[in-house]
């Protein structure tokens, strides 16, 4: 088993930026592969970006060029640094991690194995 924890999301005006961290713990030499995803009511969960165990990372068409993911596997953490962030980025964001044959195979676009309990992020115009 993999446990995730969420933090550094909260209320930033349009146009700002925040970092989300995600922080692993257990098993996670079996689930070298981390994404970060978001959900809101209208819509389902999507993903926003992926990483895999050796660095390599795919990204939404929404927020290329203005998110990037990155890992700090001494610490078992990932984040996901957030700029230029726009009203329909407003969603809960959860951390995920999977096998990192679940990153070479496109699978980690429909999710991954362990989940996290998500962070809001709330972007006002």
């Amino acid at each position: 088993q993999v446990q995730l924890m969420e933090s550094g999301g909260g209320l930033v005006q349009a146009g700002g930026s925040l970092r989300l961290s995600c922080e692993a713990s257990g098993n996670i030499a079996s689930a070298n592969a981390r994404g970060w995803y978001r959900q809101t009511p209208e819509k389902q969960r999507e993903l926003v970006a992926a990483i895999s165990g050796t660095g390599g990372t795919n990204y939404a068409d929404s927020v290329k060029g203005r998110f990037t993911i990155s890992r700090d596997n001494t610490k078992n953490m990932v984040y996901l640094q957030m700029n230029s962030l726009k009203p329909e980025d407003t969603a809960v964001y959860y951390c995920a991690a999977g096998p990192d044959s679940t990153y070479y195979s496109g699978g980690f676009v429909y999710g991954m194995d362990y989940w996290g309990k998500g962070t809001l992020v709330t972007v006002s115009s």
